[in-house]
């Protein structure tokens, strides 16, 4: 993923994408007969184009666009089984069961009559693809829309059936009834030996949130014994009829010139077949052991130019711009001339370095071809961006490249672009056989894209009283998420400014939101302390947004603000924030060493507020996992690299959170079931850095301002 894709993804999640005409694109439909040949007898629903925002995939990317039938597919078998298709992916995030307790609430059936078919571009709506916190927001509405159509069409045809008014007939439990009970059909009786299809237009009511029987409620995940018994297949376990495994040979550094190629030795290795094509260079064998070895018996020469490394990064970024200088994102009043008469004055840079997204499960890809038909299985959360490279690579039309996602080994983000299906491909069409790829964890650290290093540079007044009367706001490289301030200041300057990325940069969960929150809570809090005022008092003083006072409220009551008292030893902080219609508020105590200096968060409390609630364990459990990895990147996570090489990329280098780093964790759900449920997938966050960073000055008076904060085996370093 390069830079302009990554901008592009961050315009569309902070509602900032261009324009966009929405043509017909045939190639993307599946033939709706076919369609229905292959699903048997049972009930099709299609939703006409509505006036509403749809899938995030509605908007321009990487030169697709939505059909102009924006279509979700909705069937019910004739045993009563439902099947819900929609392009989102399972990565981890709990959206296989909340989507189906949406449709299960709005089509009255139960939960576990309900399988979700996602992520499989043959039998899917294109769909852009699984970030950004769009799915509950957007495909949960309009799967419900879906639902609410199919449950009307059903009450009708039983209607038919008894020459009855419809609108005296119920539907519940996956059947309908008449008032009375006296008559009831089940939904596969009324589906059985039909294939009906309906059209919709405009949005059906739906169940209003304080209604819910099945949504709201902490449902277990779905297909979850399949995970904890082993049942479940991975991407990486794919196995097909006479699969081979390959291997492709890589550069020594980034930007290297190859100088000699001597493939002689692996070629002689029994069961081997070398691979050349262009530049691309890779081999196949019977078992991935073997594959390695013939890998390590090739001898390349390669030559790397000297390249920008981890000295002076934040220097590099700031005069190396990206294009030409445009204006600021956003201007209000004059911070010009409102800063220099402020009672309170302060100025101050902000780093935060490359990391990893570190996945459990690597990129994992098997390919194969059938009568010019290439499938892939691969760990991916953009299914049709993936088909589009791989259509690009080999010059396929869309009918000739299926990719399926089996629910993979998490993504965070990273796992946006194909490049182990592309190599998979390319082994397989010239072993003739199908071939899975799987990367090392070297290669994963390596040359797969990073979250992006950026600098940030903060100015701000305020007057004696804490009133804010001046902000302004500069990001160089790291992106524009949530750079904007949720805090009332009269005069404000914010300014994204883009890069030249020494190293390959792309989504990482939350994107920049992270470290423009960790930036100006940081300084939010260093402003509040030069005003000598409580740091939560500070805060709001200068909010007017309800719901982001609520949050900030419910968390400092739960975490007992009020009587937190530092020392120099204990330490306790406090931050807010807003994205992607999410509310939080964190705060965090810590525990630092008087010897070693050595820190240790030992609670940290998050309030959340995202509208109504669809699965509390679900949202509670993204929450936990948010505060979990964001440790990661506050205290200690950061890539290592100079001279075009990653040095630090093996897991024994690279310290991700563990066991012995998790805090007590106190999560307060805001359940707001008087308004639209919003996604929770990456705000949650946003919040630890800069809390931990408050809580560590208030114990000892040392601001940190660069993430990570403790590099160093945790110990601050002033």
């Amino acid at each position: 993923m390069n830079l302009r894709e990554l901008q592009l993804i961050e315009r569309e999640e902070n509602g900032l994408g261009e324009e966009s005409s929405v043509s017909q694109s045939t190639e993307t439909q599946l033939d709706r007969r076919d369609f229905l040949k292959a699903l048997g007898g049972g009930l099709l629903v299609c939703l006409a184009p509505i006036p509403s925002w749809g899938q995030e995939s509605g908007r321009s990317f990487g030169g697709h666009e939505l059909p102009t039938d924006i279509s979700a597919w909705l069937h019910i078998d004739a045993d009563g089984r439902v099947k819900v298709f929609t392009g989102k992916v399972e990565v981890g995030q709990n959206i296989r069961t909340s989507l189906a307790q949406a449709v299960a609430e709005e089509l009255r059936v139960s939960f576990d009559s309900i399988t979700m078919v996602m992520g499989d571009t043959d039998l899917v709506p294109w769909d852009m693809g699984t970030f950004g916190s769009r799915t509950t927001p957007t495909m949960a509405p309009q799967l419900r829309n879906m639902a609410v159509a199919g449950r009307e069409l059903l009450v009708e045809m039983a209607a038919r059936r008894w020459n009855t008014d419809a609108s005296k007939l119920i539907a519940t439990s996956g059947k309908v009834t008449t008032p009375d009970g006296s008559k009831s059909l089940t939904y596969g009786e009324l589906t059985r030996g039909e294939a009906l299809v309906k059209s919709v237009a405009g949005d059906p009511p739906l169940t209003p949130a304080t209604e819910w029987k099945i949504a709201g409620t902490p449902v277990p995940k779905a297909n979850g014994r399949d995970f904890v018994t082993g049942k479940h297949q991975f991407p990486s376990d794919i196995v097909r009829p006479e699969m081979m495994f390959g291997a492709v040979l890589r550069p020594e550094g980034f930007n290297a010139t190859q100088q000699s190629l001597d493939t002689s030795a692996a070629e002689k290795m029994p069961g081997v077949k070398v691979v050349r094509d262009g530049d691309f260079t890779g081999v196949v064998a019977g078992d991935a052991f073997t594959a390695q070895q013939a890998l390590a018996a090739i001898h390349a020469k390669w030559t790397v130019p000297n390249q920008q490394g981890n000295q002076g990064l934040f220097e590099y970024l700031k005069n190396n711009p990206e294009g030409a200088g445009g204006r600021p994102d956003h201007v209000i009043g004059s911070v010009a001339d409102a800063l220099p008469g402020a009672d309170v004055q302060l100025e101050a840079q902000y780093t935060v370095e490359y990391i990893a997204h570190a996945p459990l499960e690597p990129r994992a890809a098997v390919a194969e071809w059938n009568d010019g038909k290439l499938t892939v299985w691969t760990g991916t959360q953009r299914p049709f961006g993936v088909r589009d490279e791989l259509m690009q690579a080999f010059q396929l039309p869309a009918a000739k490249v299926r990719v399926i996602q089996p629910d993979m080994g998490s993504g965070y983000g990273g796992k946006h672009t194909g490049e182990a299906a592309i190599e998979a491909a390319r082994l397989a069409k010239a072993a003739d056989k199908p071939v899975k790829v799987v990367w090392t964890r070297q290669e994963e650290f390596t040359w797969a894209y990073f979250r992006p290093a950026g600098l940030i540079e903060i100015k701000a007044g305020a007057r004696h009283d804490g009133t804010l009367v001046a902000w302004e706001h500069h990001n160089y490289n790291s992106g524009p998420a949530a750079i904007g301030t949720p805090y009332d200041v009269a005069n404000q300057l914010i300014q994204y400014h883009p890069a030249k990325s020494p190293l390959r940069s792309g989504s990482y969960r939350g994107l920049a939101a992270t470290a423009n929150h960790f930036a100006r809570e940081s300084h939010m809090d260093a402003m509040a302390h030069a005003a000598q005022m409580d740091p939560l008092a500070f805060r709001l003083k200068n909010i007017s947004s309800p719901r982001l006072k609520t949050v900030l409220q419910a968390a400092a009551d739960k975490f007992g603000w009020a009587g937190a008292k530092p020392t120099a030893e204990r330490g306790f902080g406090i931050a807010c924030g807003t994205d992607k219609g999410g509310f939080v508020a964190t705060c965090a105590e810590v525990e630092i060493d008087p010897a070693t200096k050595r820190v240790k968060i030992r609670r940290v409390v998050e309030a959340w507020e995202s509208g109504a609630i669809v699965n509390p364990d679900g949202l509670r459990n993204q929450m936990q996992g948010a505060i979990v990895q964001a440790i990661g990147g506050a205290l200690f996570e950061r890539i290592l690299f100079g001279n075009g090489k990653i040095e630090n990329p093996l897991f024994s280098k690279y310290r991700v959170p563990r066991f012995s780093d998790a805090p007590q964790i106190e999560i307060v759900l805001l359940d707001r079931k008087d308004l639209p449920s919003a996604g929770a997938g990456e705000t949650g966050l946003v919040g630890l850095a800069p809390a931990v960073g408050n809580a560590i000055f208030a114990a000892t008076g040392v601001r940190l301002r660069s993430m990570p904060m403790t590099p160093d085996d945790n110990v601050i370093r002033t």
